[in-house]
């Protein structure tokens, strides 16, 4: 398939079925840290085997909506984040810590007690799993390293740039397991370089770097001002973006449609393959494929068709899965317009 001109993907997540995860509770708070295996409907012992059939009808749902990149939905996670980070070495997970939330409330969080590392790949023995299920690009999310610094009470480094940087290593090695199984893609998920610009001027770019050092494939950068779900007023510009043009990503998943975003401020990205967010995931009505259009259009008076990749806002986890699936298949329609009147 040609994804030279605006190929679409998700930026991570996909709705999960309702059979998996209790996602009445999961919608009652922000997306936990710590893990919160109560949320799984699925007893523990046949807990993967549903993770696998969720991930196949996660797949199945894209690629009838026409998604050109996919992903795995994220099926087996209860958040973004809290998979990869609490099964580190070094965390306490019996006893969690706390930290404030980007809404500025005290969460649990996984408490750092000693050296960080990585026991074992977490993500990557599934790679074979999903290219037994596509012929289409794969890519797979893991939590950055400067936002797990963030999510986390840290008891044990000297300070949050330490913190940062040793999950920066752990995240690469992950990285590199990730390619070397066949993977097509990486994304690190760094929602918390926007909640904390002052913190992410200091270290996050450093930290970036280090985790996405020696990747074999393209790389890409998330960052969101967070889920539309819980988050309503949301700014129209984003307070640590243009500084991310210094980074090893290759590409950069910018929220647009739900903030309306500014669309100059992509400007600010001229070396990277910017990801256009096109799909506001607080409102539950279905943009019909002209909003879509028009959004593209919108962006693509400041970035070229060749540096842009459509996607939603951020995450579907939270939505129907009715609905994500209709938002999917009107965002590839809406991109099938824009890239028709942008070729005639």
């Amino acid at each position: 398939m040609d994804l030279s001109l605006m190929p679409t993907s998700l930026v991570g997540s996909y709705a999960q079925p309702n059979w998996l995860i209790d996602k009445d509770r999961l919608g009652q708070r922000l997306p936990p840290r710590v893990l919160l295996h109560e949320l799984w409907r699925v007893e523990p012992e046949r807990l993967e085997e549903a993770q696998n059939d969720a991930t196949i009808i996660a797949l199945i749902d894209q690629h009838y909506a026409g998604v050109d990149i996919v992903t795995d939905g994220e099926m087996r996670r209860e958040s973004y984040s809290n998979r990869f980070a609490n099964v580190l070495d070094g965390i306490d997970i019996d006893h969690p810590g706390e930290a404030i939330d980007r809404t500025g409330k005290p969460v649990p969080v996984p408490k750092v007690v000693g050296p960080i590392s990585r026991r074992e790949a977490v993500e990557a023995p599934f790679v074979d799993f999903l290219k037994a299920h596509t012929d289409r690009p794969i890519k797979i999310t893991l939590p950055g390293p400067f936002t797990m610094a963030q999510q986390a009470q840290n008891d044990y480094y000297p300070d949050g740039a330490s913190l940062a940087l040793v999950y920066a290593e752990v995240v690469n090695e992950e990285l590199k397991d990730l390619f070397a199984a066949g993977i097509d893609i990486v994304q690190l998920d760094e929602p918390y370089v926007q909640a904390r610009p002052d913190a992410a001027r200091e270290y996050a770019v450093e930290a970036i770097d280090r985790a996405l050092e020696g990747a074999t494939g393209p790389t890409v950068l998330h960052v969101c001002f967070g889920y539309g779900k819980h988050v309503d007023n949301k700014p129209d510009g984003y307070a640590f973006l243009t500084e991310l043009d210094a980074c090893k990503a290759n590409e950069i998943s910018v929220e647009c449609a739900q903030p309306r975003l500014k669309m100059e401020i992509l400007q600010g990205l001229p070396s990277k393959k910017i990801h256009v967010g096109v799909i506001d995931l607080r409102d539950q009505s279905i943009e019909t494929p002209e909003i879509v259009a028009g959004r593209i259009e919108a962006a693509l008076e400041y970035v070229p068709a060749e540096r842009m990749v459509i996607a939603p806002d951020c995450g579907m986890k939270y939505l129907p899965r009715d609905i994500a699936f209709k938002k999917l298949s009107n965002m590839v329609k809406g991109r099938n317009l824009a890239l028709a009147a942008h070729k005639s």
